[in-house]
């Protein structure tokens, strides 16, 4: 099969978040630039896997309310991540599964029914320019393209060159979790915070707030008791990390957070394990599980 090469993807409705992602920019912390890319790491490399992309391939991360876009040329795509109602050109199409679109369809996204952030994937991936040798959006820094608007275009890249795989059946995706379980390694600032503020985090009933964004995922419950008064000297901060400012109140770092900040870390949740804050609608409860 020859690879179809250019073309351009036209954004008819932006939705409420929609961002380019790919597997984003570690590497360059010290630097002050963060790691960026797909929240929900795994779902945007199966979107991938199943058009026979790279893992790490450009793709649409949407929020809540999805996106409707239109190809130039005939495509081949994935929806995933987020449950929705997917449709080209008003009529019902897979959700999960590859399907084809041709020139000039829209290809709507309907809002998440299951979940927040959906995956949009195209054969061959889209191409804007990178920066730091990624093309994710990073809402925090600026870098990358910016959150899309309606009358957008992006680049589409080239089809795989044997096209997507054939002969795959349905493929499990994991839903948006009913209780965000996290487990938590302690440190390195969890000397700040008493002993019945410890046993607090890992007993009360906390839930996702709906101020969390890209940035963090924020909480809502009981505020944490410091055991020391003051503020650190700004010190790194790593994806996963659990800071708590002033309120009291845990916030789990993700892809976009700053690189360095000066409220105490209590803990840092694993990145294998911050999937399911990225699918985490507001009001889930929350639980943290302390790990040796």
């Amino acid at each position: 099969m020859t690879p179809v090469r250019g073309g351009l993807l036209h954004i008819v409705r932006a939705g409420a978040l929609t961002t380019v992602q790919d597997a984003g920019r570690p590497g360059w912390a010290h630097l002050g630039v963060g790691r960026a890319g797909a929240l929900d790491a795994p779902a945007a490399r199966l979107a991938n896997r199943l058009l026979g992309n790279p893992p790490g391939a450009a793709l649409l991360e949407t929020t809540v309310t999805g996106c409707a876009v239109r190809p130039d040329r005939t495509v081949v795509a994935v929806v995933g991540g987020a449950g929705c109602r997917v449709t080209v050109d008003g009529r019902p199409v897979a959700w999960g599964a590859p399907v084809r679109v041709p020139a000039g369809a829209v290809l709507d996204v309907g809002p998440a029914l299951d979940g927040v952030r959906g995956y949009l994937a195209f054969a061959g991936g889209l191409e804007p320019e990178p920066v730091l040798g990624s093309r994710s959006a990073d809402l925090l820094s600026g870098l990358g393209p910016a959150p899309l608007s309606d009358g957008d275009t992006l680049p589409l890249g080239a089809e795989p060159a044997d096209g997507p795989p054939q002969g795959q059946g349905p493929t499990p995706w994991p839903g948006a979790p009913v209780e965000l379980v996290l487990p938590l390694h302690l440190g390195p600032r969890h000397t700040w915070f008493t002993a019945a503020a410890l046993r607090t985090l890992t007993t009360a009933a906390y839930r996702v707030s709906p101020h969390s964004n890209r940035i963090g995922l924020r909480t809502e419950g009981p505020a944490l008791e410091r055991a020391r008064d003051g503020e650190l000297p700004s010190e790194g901060m790593v994806l996963g990390a659990v800071q708590v400012p002033p309120d009291g109140r845990p916030v789990v770092f993700l892809n976009d957070h700053p690189t360095t900040g000066g409220y105490p870390v209590v803990g840092v949740v694993p990145e294998t394990a911050l999937a399911g804050a990225a699918q985490a609608v507001p009001g889930t409860r929350v639980r943290f599980s302390v790990r040796a």
